[in-house]
């Protein structure tokens, strides 16, 4: 299995639709880098937020999970309370194809000031919008800029593609749009 270069993430966007809408290079002007990188992607946080509230004193059950227990926000940023997280999803659609997998790495410009991106693996054939959830680690109010770097994606090539793809096995997780909430 091998690390994947600007090149070969160029070429996999272009013919495969790996990645949907596609930035060719590095964009910052003010913002928290997004695009093309040297060995990978960064991927943005779109304008949907599901910030968790205990409002309702529900009980965080990954197998019985209450949607009451977040409150959608929409916007240009997102304010994360204190020692609490959101889910957002990706900006860009991904197609991640059979012989490949990614692993998506929360950027150290929010790691620098407390905030946690969860490490996600993308595995063969799966496709969709990135569900990311987002942990504000200490004790002050965190803002997350909407259409702004997130996270980037380093693409792995396996030396043989997998016997089971995520496609393969009907990933509950497939094909999603949008931000989605735990399944069983």
């Amino acid at each position: 299995m091998g690390l994947k270069n600007d090149t070969w993430i160029k070429e996999m966007a272009r013919d495969y639709k790996m990645i949907e809408p596609f930035v060719e290079k590095q964009v910052r002007d003010g913002k928290i880098s997004y695009g093309l990188s040297s060995y990978g992607y960064d991927i943005r946080v779109a304008d949907e937020f599901k910030l968790f509230t205990d409002v309702y004193s529900s009980i965080v059950d990954p197998k019985n999970f209450s949607p009451k227990s977040f409150v959608d926000i929409k916007g240009e940023y997102c304010i994360i309370p204190p020692n609490s997280f959101c889910l957002a999803r990706s900006v860009e659609y991904l197609r991640i194809p059979r012989g490949v997998m990614g692993i998506c790495l929360g950027k150290s410009t929010y790691a620098r000031c407390g905030i946690v991106v969860n490490i996600t693996p993308l595995e063969p054939e799966w496709e969709g919008h990135i569900t990311i959830e987002i942990s504000n680690t200490t004790p002050l109010p965190a803002k997350i800029y909407a259409n702004e770097g997130i996270a980037q994606i380093i693409f792995l090539e396996a030396d043989r593609v997998c016997e089971i793809s995520y496609k393969d096995r009907k990933g509950k997780y497939q094909g999603q749009r949008g931000v989605t909430l735990p399944k069983l």
